[in-house]
């Protein structure tokens, strides 16, 4: 049975502080140089790196709860909807547009880590954040970025659904991102499909289920 939708718990700001060092360090270990920002107000991006003449900015967004809140800031309630739902669509668009097309967006998941083990990272563009924000919400009603989510396809088969395996801090994933980033403009947040799981057994807690995987560097 998949849970009600639930009002996404906002990162503090040591955490959000926290994962932009972490995201930081993780990026100067695979041979990058690191332009840091100073102070709170800074624009779309947190810092950019830099590597062989290439220079990416990333923005990074951090969650203790499984998911991401991304498009919460430009929810906007439609005259015809009830009062408790919003235009998930386009507070989804209105967040793309808001990135920069080729902004790296990393993604930092505290939620089940021990405070020995480094949070699992992800790394993608805001077109394919997006395009996963909407195959959620159509499926579970709920305007976020999830991590891990259940939900029942028209056959009444319970499913589960992920961010994408490819999308984890790697060397790999990190030289797909720079190539992409250094093509053409249309290449940069191409979508891939996001994992989909037929279950017929209900889904373990989620802290059980995530808090084994490990951090490829």
């Amino acid at each position: 049975m998949i849970a009600p939708p639930t009002q996404p718990k906002p990162s503090s700001w040591p955490i959000s502080i926290g994962a932009e060092g972490i995201a930081a360090a993780q990026f100067a270990r695979c041979g990058f140089d690191v332009l840091a920002q100073a102070g709170r107000d800074k624009p779309w991006y947190d810092f950019a790196v830099t590597r062989a003449g290439s220079m990416m900015k990333v923005s990074v967004k951090a969650s203790e709860d499984g998911r991401w809140n991304l498009p919460q800031s430009f929810a906007r309630r439609g005259p015809e909807m009830g009062a408790k739902n919003i235009d998930c669509r386009s507070a989804i668009d209105f967040w793309m547009d808001s990135q920069g097309s080729k902004t790296i967006c990393c993604l930092v998941q505290f939620e089940g880590v021990a405070i020995n083990q480094l949070p699992r990272i992800y790394l993608a563009f805001p077109n394919e954040i997006a395009f996963e924000m909407r195959l959620a919400s159509e499926r579970t009603g709920q305007c976020a970025l999830q991590e891990l989510y259940e939900w029942a396809s028209p056959e009444g088969k319970t499913e589960v659904g992920s961010l994408p395996p490819t999308w984890r801090f790697s060397q790999e994933r990190i030289q797909e991102l720079v190539d992409r980033h250094n093509g053409p403009l249309s290449a940069a947040g191409m979508p891939p499909r996001s994992v989909a799981i037929s279950t017929a057994t209900a889904m373990p807690p989620r802290v059980e289920r995530l808090s084994g995987i490990a951090l490829s560097a």
